[in-house]
Order: C-alpha cells, then structure tokens, then sequence
C-alpha cells in the first residue's frame, strides 16, 4: 500500500449547465474540475447538461483532472448521466450518496462496457464515491473495497449532517468521527488518502483554513470546493510549507548520514528521529517534488 499522499489537492465543483463558469475553471489554479449534473444543476436542465459535461472533457486540459459528478443511482438521471459521461478525456465518475458496495457493482459494470465499447483504457476511469449519509459511513470499508476503480473516497457534510441532523459547523464531533472513519477505512483499502468535503462559507476563510488543516491532520489530500476563491487556500493548506520541507530536508540528510556511520536511530533539534520518522520526511519531499510548488512557511 502506498502512504505517499497525491497531489489532488483542489477539487472544484462547476455546473455543467452553466457554459461561463464552466469556461472560468481553465483559467483557475484547481487540481481537478467536477463537472456537476447533480445539486448545481436545475431538474429541468440536467439532460442538456449532459452533452456539454462530456464536451468539457473531451477537450485538453494540462495535467489538470476531470471528473463528472453524475446524480445519485436512485434517481432517473443516473444511467443516462454515466452513459454520456464515459468518453475520452475522462479521470472519473463522482457517485453522491452512496451507502453500500452494491451502489457501486452496477455503475462499475457499466462503465467497464462502456470503455470496450468506445475504445477506452480498461480500468482509466476512476469512480469517487461520496459517503454523505449515516449508512454510507457505517460502511465505509465495504465502499473502499468495492471495485479496482474505486481509488480514494469524498466525504460529503452537507448532505451528511442533514441526514443525521446536526450541525454543519467546525466543532462538530460527528462529523470528526466519520471524517476519521473514512480515512481509516481508505489506508486499510489501500486507496488515495480521501477528499474532504466543500466549505459551504464564501466570506469566512479563516473556517476554510481551519477545516482544511483539520482534514489534513486526519490524512486527507485535499478538499472539494464550489468556489475559485476558496483554491488558494485550500492548496496552501495541502501542500508541504518551505518550512516543512526544510525541515524534512534536515532529518533525511541527518539520518542518512547516522545510518552509514552504523545507527538507526538520533536526536535532531530536540527531537528523536527514527524509521518512521524519516519515512514521513521522505513522503513530505516527495509530496513536495511532484506538486511543483511550495506554500509559504
């Protein structure tokens, strides 16, 4: 299992059904676009969404990621939604309020098709399940392990919160526990460390910042957001500080050096250093070297 974190950092929700905002995701700093046929996209629009979902995909995007958030299995859209999404050019389906493994057999099995059908990869489209309800929490586990394509989990607080009726706040300890929940089931899968959930708050930044660090304390890579303006700091928060990284710099240079001379073991600063520590050092370094750039410290 490989607990280097990715580096999908920022996950930006746009509706497709709204062709400017869509646009405006190119010129933005997000790691991976969520075309959205779901909650951003008027009952009445979500068909003639879906040509232009597909058609943002199709088209070059860098290193940026693309995924589609179809609407949830139980509802009239969702076969309709993964049949138009599944072209060339598409990271992933986003599942929303899934509960159980077997929310997942059917849409994996219809994806499979559909990349033999259309000349795609085995296997290249990702599917990110949601867990937003109570059931979808309490199993966890069976989610992560539910298809090979299912390669990291999202946690969803609104919709989770509403479910359980609480509050969607910063305090919050069910949300912290299922937030734990999801993080461990996903490193005992195997998979990518998990998303977090969108900061609903436009004007409270210093909420954003706060979420995010807790997220990232808990193993999380990065977080969804419905907002350009919340990507700066949603980055910021999941990428190895100068500070970080010179740090990590230091305990892998003096370790190296203390294992050639014989020891497994030393103090650095202060502190004790050993395996795992170093092991962390090297994932910071790494996690720094692929994401190209580095938060101020």
């Amino acid at each position: 299992m490989n607990a280097v974190p990715s580096s999908v950092r920022s996950w930006l929700f746009s509706p497709a059904s709204h062709a400017r905002r869509l646009e405006k995701t190119r010129a933005v700093s997000t790691d991976a676009v969520i075309v959205d046929l779901e909650d951003a996209v008027a009952a009445s629009e979500k068909i003639g969404a879906r040509s232009a979902a597909a058609a943002y995909v199709r088209e070059a995007r860098g290193e940026r990621k693309a995924y589609i958030r179809i609407n949830d299995l139980s509802t009239i859209w969702a076969f309709g939604d993964l049949e138009s999404a599944c072209v060339a050019g598409l990271d992933g389906i986003v599942i929303p309020k899934v509960e159980s493994a077997r929310d997942l057999f059917i849409a994996d099995y219809l994806i499979a098709n559909y990349e033999r059908e259309r000349g795609l990869a085995p296997g290249s489209i990702d599917l990110m399940p949601i867990l937003e309800t109570a059931a979808g929490a309490e199993n966890a586990s069976e989610i992560a392990r539910a298809a090979p394509r299912v390669r990291r989990l999202a946690f969803g607080g609104g919709d989770f919160t509403n479910d359980t009726g609480t509050a969607w706040t910063l305090d919050n300890p069910l949300t912290a526990h299922v937030r734990a929940q999801i993080a461990i089931a996903s490193r005992a899968a195997g998979l990518d460390p998990p998303i977090d959930t969108v900061w609903p708050a436009l004007d409270d930044e210093a909420g954003l910042q706060a979420e995010c660090m807790t997220a990232r304390a808990m193993g999380y890579q990065g977080k969804m957001a419905i907002h350009p303006n919340q990507l700066t700091a949603i980055n910021a928060a999941f990428s190895p500080s100068a500070t970080e990284v010179a740090s990590a710099e230091r305990i892998v240079a003096a370790f190296d050096a203390a294992e050639r001379a014989g020891s497994s073991a030393l103090v650095l600063e202060g502190r004790f250093i050993d395996y795992p520590v170093v092991h962390r050092a090297r994932s910071v370094l790494a996690s720094a070297a692929r994401r190209r750039e580095i938060a101020p410290g």
